[in-house]
């Protein structure tokens, strides 16, 4: 069956060259974006509920941009200025250059990984002596806190923001060729918006081992995956889809 049609589970990118967006007009396929999830923010009364004093930690570990977002304003309802002094360590690039949204990027002391947790966590070996935070949402994997402590270094999670899904109740009637997820949490969303949905059609593309688990867990078979040696990107997985599909 052809594909004409796909939704991403995820908010529109915010750029013009977005690689979705050269998929769509390359392959002449229709492509809609909609977040099956959203964060929610934790009040500072629910964190300092936590055990969790600001100013006890030398260094904050961020895997996302969520993370970066909520640590600053959890420090301002707490009415705590962030020391020059503290160190950053983020996961990727990515979120590194999100941070200059809330410090001056050349005057702080920001050690950047490559992308995956494993990877930041070579360079966290490396300053022991300090006090970690780790800013996350209520759901985090596995790979993160197993991995901090078997450095063996001083660390203390941080649940500053929820994961929550979000209404979807308009997409009732919506049909769409391919549904592309990137979490448990957005298949989660699916079935808990649309408890009796049935895949029949629908193709599943799924970026990432656990959301293929989360996926086929939940009855579905995965169509496309990202990401593969042939494919490292969901836009790469899903073209190569479609270019065989359409070819019928």
């Amino acid at each position: 069956m052809k594909v004409k049609t796909i939704l991403v589970s995820q908010p529109a990118p915010k750029t013009e060259n977005s690689p979705y967006i050269e998929l769509s007009e390359k392959q002449k396929v229709k492509i809609d974006f909609r977040p099956f999830i959203h964060v929610e923010g934790v009040e500072a009364k629910a964190v300092r509920a936590q055990k969790i004093d600001l100013s006890n930690f030398t260094a904050v570990i961020l895997t996302s941009r969520n993370a970066v977002d909520h640590f600053f304003r959890v420090a301002e309802e707490m009415r705590f200025t962030v020391p020059d002094s503290m160190k950053y360590f983020c996961q990727s690039e990515a979120v590194a250059y999100y941070l200059q949204k809330y410090v001056v990027y050349r005057k702080r002391k920001i050690y950047v990984g490559t992308r995956t947790f494993p990877e930041l966590a070579k360079l966290i070996k490396k300053y022991k002596d300090e006090k970690f935070l780790l800013p996350s949402s209520d759901k985090l994997k596995d790979i993160v806190p197993d991995t901090l402590n078997e450095l063996g270094v001083n660390w203390k999670r941080a649940i500053l923001f929820n994961t929550v899904v979000s209404d979807l109740s308009d997409l009732e009637d919506v049909f769409y060729d391919v549904l592309v997820f990137f979490s448990p949490s957005g298949i989660d969303s699916l079935f808990q918006n649309f408890p009796k949905f049935e895949q029949k059609n629908t193709r599943i593309a799924v970026f990432g081992n656990t959301t293929v688990k989360a996926a086929q867990d939940a009855g579905l078979k995965c169509n496309i995956q990202a990401p593969t040696p042939e494919t490292p990107s969901m836009t790469m997985a899903l073209e190569k889809y479609i270019v065989t599909a359409n070819k019928k």
